[in-house]
């Protein structure tokens, strides 16, 4: 796929980058001068690549530009009728329900497709990532943090929610009590506590991040693709799979079409 199958005018709006090498994929959210901070116009780009990615992309990379892996909301958007063509909050206020509501889903799915099987995601995160920033880190199958991190939801004690499908991989990663405490106090988690409770995969000295990253979608990146495949779809069915039965059953019927694709 090239680059160019994108809305460049969106994805510069967005503050987005995209660069695709081989099998791999790197979104750079490029809005350093901000830290990176997110508007209606980025969830649009990130919607928009995950329509358009080509299958034979294998690991897709999220990070930031700058000092900062994404601080978030754009305060302009606070109380703002229109911020650069997109909707603020009072904007959104002013909508009728079934608008507004159709709107954030359109917001969302900006982030939910770094959670489908068809590829590995990993967020690399360095300095900051609040709120948005924090959801976005979430909504990847894995997470690589420098060990200047900062992880914190913020939005509650804005008096808003976490609406980015933020909510379900936290209560995944590090269960309901300490989901409830990080949410409602908006403290920060630092690197090696996001360690320690599963919120990442690894965390490495900011010389050595690059390298860590790489080294991830590389290993990531070398099992037959239909077998990564698979192997994810168990893996987010999993845990909302009420009857083990049904689970076993799901893998013996994923492991049969795996073999009846290798013998074929």
């Amino acid at each position: 796929m090239a680059e160019s199958t994108v809305d460049a005018d969106l994805m510069d709006r967005g503050g987005v980058g995209l660069t695709i090498h081989g099998r791999r994929a790197t979104i750079t959210l490029n809005r350093p001068d901000k830290l990176n901070a997110q508007t209606p116009h980025t969830w649009q780009a990130l919607r928009e690549i995950g329509q358009r990615l080509d299958p034979e992309v294998r690991v897709v990379v999220v990070r930031g530009a700058g000092g900062s892996f994404s601080a978030g909301l754009d305060r302009r958007l606070f109380g703002a009728e229109d911020v650069e063509g997109a909707p603020g909050l009072a904007a959104l206020a002013g909508r009728p329900t079934e608008q507004a509501d159709a709107e954030i889903a359109g917001f969302q799915q900006g982030f939910s497709w770094l959670r489908e099987p068809e590829r590995v995601t990993i967020a690399a995160v360095h300095g900051h990532a609040i709120g948005a920033g924090f959801q976005l880190a979430l909504a990847c199958d894995l997470r690589v943090l420098a060990d200047d991190a900062r992880l914190r939801m913020a939005e509650t004690g804005l008096g808003l929610v976490p609406d980015l499908g933020g909510t379900l991989p936290l209560v995944r990663a590090v269960g309901y009590a300490r989901a409830v405490e990080i949410c409602l106090t908006g403290r920060e988690v630092e690197a090696a506590e996001a360690l320690r409770m599963g919120l990442a995969n690894a965390v490495v000295p900011a010389a050595d991040f690059d390298v860590a990253v790489d080294r991830l979608a590389d290993a990531v990146s070398a099992p037959p693709v239909g077998a990564v495949r698979e192997t994810l779809a168990l893996l987010v069915q999993a845990d909302e799979m009420v009857d083990p039965e049904q689970q076993l059953a799901e893998e013996r019927a994923a492991q049969l079409r795996r073999i009846a694709e290798l013998a074929g």
